[in-house]
């Protein structure tokens, strides 16, 4: 196991976010958590990423506790997000924002030639490596959020809502995208809204009701469940 939630609890004010959620992922997994918008999702990302405190459990990565670890250690141990709403440097180049991808790297030979690697997994940011990233469509910041994540050389990669506001043909290169990296060895957590096509590429999936998880299961299983199609894929 590469990771596990145990028990989180996170308050926003008096309103508990998060009510004692448990969850785990094994390594080489696509894990994804669905839920209607205000479940909890981005929360448990941003609490996993170190961006928000929990009240109460713990958050275990690679047999570590890391709960008390600080957002830029928990990047450097192994964990990186590219997070919801893209939250690219819009001033800079996109070569500017792969950059900082890699900010706590030391090998910067190596970060050369991963920086090729994204141009060689996303022609289009290789072709606009000298352009800023504020000018590019949503769906290449999307790709370059997704390309800058994984210039910190991330062993579980957390992706949240990679599909947003994208149109349907670019929906479906993106979701290409995560299965290719996962098979490549990296380990993924993916928070969407679009269940149909979060619940098609992973193993293994957790349902999110108003801080609590209701409902687990493989991907196929949950997409078959009554209550998942009721509530998440429109049947």
């Amino acid at each position: 196991m590469i990771f596990e939630l145990r028990d989180l609890e996170v308050d926003y004010g008096v309103i508990r976010a998060l009510k004692g959620i448990s969850l785990h992922i094994e390594k080489g997994e696509i894990v994804t958590l669905i839920g209607a918008n205000g479940a909890g999702k981005s929360t448990t990302l941003r609490t996993i990423s170190g961006l928000i405190k929990p009240k109460s459990g713990s958050i275990i990565f690679e047999g570590k506790d890391i709960t008390k670890l600080p957002a830029t250690k928990r990047v450097a141990s192994g964990i990186s997000q590219a997070p919801e709403g893209r939250r690219i440097f819009a001033d800079m180049t996109v070569a500017e924002n792969l950059e900082i991808g890699a900010f706590l790297r030391t090998d910067k030979e190596a970060v050369k030639d991963d920086i090729l690697d994204v141009y060689e997994r996303f022609p289009v940011l290789g072709e606009r490596r000298k352009q800023q990233a504020g000018t590019l469509s949503g769906g290449e910041q999307q790709m370059l959020a997704i390309g800058r994540a994984l210039m910190a050389k991330p062993r579980l990669m957390l992706l949240d809502e990679p599909s947003l506001g994208l149109s349907p043909v670019l929906v479906k290169q993106i979701f290409n995208i995560i299965r290719e990296i996962n098979e490549s060895g990296t380990t993924i957590f993916l928070v969407e809204q679009n269940a149909r096509m979060a619940l098609k590429i992973a193993d293994r999936g957790y349902v999110l009701e108003t801080g609590e998880i209701t409902l687990t299961g493989t991907g196929a299983e949950l997409a078959e469940s009554d209550e998942v199609q009721r509530s998440y894929l429109g049947h």
